[in-house]
């Protein structure tokens, strides 16, 4: 099971989490307490091994800046979590990651508009789009085949839910970030943990 620890904004955390085993960290340019600048996510990414990939989070960004800052920052992915069009979508250098709010079954059929691999599944929008730490039904996706389509599981995941959370819903990836917070910062006690119990039960 791939994790995906999001709102990293210092080094050592992210050094932290690659250690843990974190196979992906997100960068938030987006509005949010744990928004970071582009040259604060280089300073980070430049010390980050190759296999690691850097995802840089936006929401209804436009296209010039989000490739600036693809290029300062040295991104290998970017996830959407706005109203992207799959046009938009498709018209990036780097992979992209379209985060879908999930309510009920008919949320699924949205994936086949987009020719993108990638999909993000999270709870309904709250505060901020993401990052609001309630999940949704994860019994929705069981036994629901995507083909062709990559799912990361978001939303609510923590420690005492994620070995749940991946049995029910089968993801490709688990993305977390306030679950391993403590106090709104990042805990690397709780993310060594969920990253753990998260590659359990890997095959």
């Amino acid at each position: 099971m791939k994790v995906k620890i999001c709102g990293i904004t210092d080094v050592f955390t992210a050094l932290q989490a690659v250690e843990c085993g974190a196979d992906a960290l997100g960068f938030v340019f987006a509005e949010s307490k744990r928004k970071i600048s582009p040259a604060a996510a280089r300073e980070i990414i430049d010390q980050l091994p190759e296999y690691v990939e850097k995802i840089g989070v936006f929401v209804n960004e436009r296209k010039e800046m989000i490739d600036e800052i693809i290029a300062e920052a040295n991104l290998t992915m970017i996830q959407f979590h706005g109203d992207e069009t799959p046009e938009f979508c498709e018209s990036f250098s780097v992979p992209v990651v379209k985060a879908l709010s999930i309510n009920d079954g008919e949320d699924f059929e949205q994936l086949a508009d987009y020719s993108n691999q990638w999909f993000l599944l999270d709870s309904p929008s709250g505060k901020y789009r993401g990052g609001n730490g309630t999940s949704f039904n994860w019994e929705l996706l069981s036994g629901r085949q995507f083909t062709d389509k990559k799912i990361i599981l978001a939303g609510g995941l923590a420690i005492d839910n994620v070995e749940q959370a991946i049995a029910i819903a089968c993801p490709d990836m688990v993305d977390v970030s306030s679950g391993v917070e403590t106090d709104g910062k990042k805990d690397v006690a709780k993310i060594k943990a969920f990253i753990e119990k998260a590659k359990k039960n890997n095959h």
